[in-house]
């Protein structure tokens, strides 16, 4: 249980780690996998993790979770199953560009909501953090020419991958009502199974309807496994304990660490050229992040 004393920054690192990969495995097998099916095999995977590691914990804290069923369903439907089906669906119709520079505004979203909600507030450093961040990614994403961005177009896969995006930043910003007497483990056991059955009727009409399928092969089963026990198990596990303990807005920016990491994986992983703009943007991204970690108010 050592690594779980780890730096909230650490774990937030390792959080956008897992999710970058999850995007290249989860575009690698498309057309094996439905997306909606993929989805919930993806929570059934985490689901029965959580459940083998933390079933003790959930037992002795039966009466906890039926006196604060109300705050697990809601957190459940923001923030576990649906948000990974919006962004599974949206990529059959953007480009992984487009998708990854939506995901880039989940920062942003959560300081909106946060905003909307809780009247948050940043200080001046946090704010110049965001921006120096934001400029990281756009040079990552645009190879160093803003002009591409003016050619980006706007489609109905971008608008459900923005939806999906709203989910997550919802999630991340009501995290802070969780209860004191509901232990964390506890509670994303229980959003978990809130993903799995709203996830089980879209997958069923998917497959009844639409065609949806799964191919069980060795690299399809390995990749299932990976987006269960990585993204879902260990990096919620890793998300909200960083946003517990440095607020959303903090945690929000290291979602910034992605396009960065997507870079580095695909010159690993796909045999991508490392350019000097991804430096240029790798070097920005990280001096946001630590103008951001710096300005953080303390209460």
């Amino acid at each position: 249980m050592t690594s779980f004393r780890a730096s909230p920054y650490l774990l937030l690192t390792l959080t956008s780690l897992f999710w970058s990969l999850n995007w290249i495995v989860g575009k690698a097998i498309v057309g094996h996998v439905t997306p909606l099916t993929l989805t919930f095999i993806r929570w059934v995977v985490a689901a029965v993790a959580l459940l083998l590691f933390a079933w003790p914990q959930v037992r002795a804290n039966l009466p906890v979770v039926r006196r604060h069923w109300k705050f697990i369903v809601r957190l459940g439907f923001w923030g576990t199953g649906l948000h990974n089906a919006f962004a599974y669906v949206g990529l059959q119709f953007t480009t992984a560009t487009n998708g990854v520079i939506l995901n880039s505004a989940i920062p942003i979203l959560i300081i909106l909501l946060g905003w909307l909600v809780y009247r948050d507030s940043l200080t001046r450093i946090q704010t110049l953090g965001v921006g120096v961040s934001m400029a990281g990614v756009l040079s990552v994403l645009t190879g160093g020419d803003l002009t591409v961005l003016a050619q980006l177009e706007l489609n109905k896969g971008d608008v459900i991958v923005l939806a999906g995006m709203v989910f997550w930043a919802a999630y991340t910003v009501f995290l802070r009502e969780k209860p004191a007497e509901l232990p964390g483990i506890v509670l994303l056991v229980c959003c978990a199974c809130v993903g799995v059955m709203l996830l089980f009727p879209l997958m069923l009409v998917e497959v009844l309807v639409f065609e949806g399928h799964a191919e069980f092969t060795p690299a399809t089963i390995g990749a299932m496994l990976y987006v269960g026990l990585f993204p879902s198990f260990l990096g919620y596990i890793f998300w909200n304990r960083g946003v517990s303990e440095v607020g959303s807005n903090v945690a929000g920016i290291f979602v910034h660490l992605m396009p960065a990491f997507g870079s580095l994986l695909a010159w690993m992983f796909l045999g991508e050229t490392i350019h000097l703009y991804h430096l240029m943007g790798i070097a920005l991204i990280l001096a946001g992040i630590a103008l951001t970690t710096r300005g953080r108010k303390t209460n």
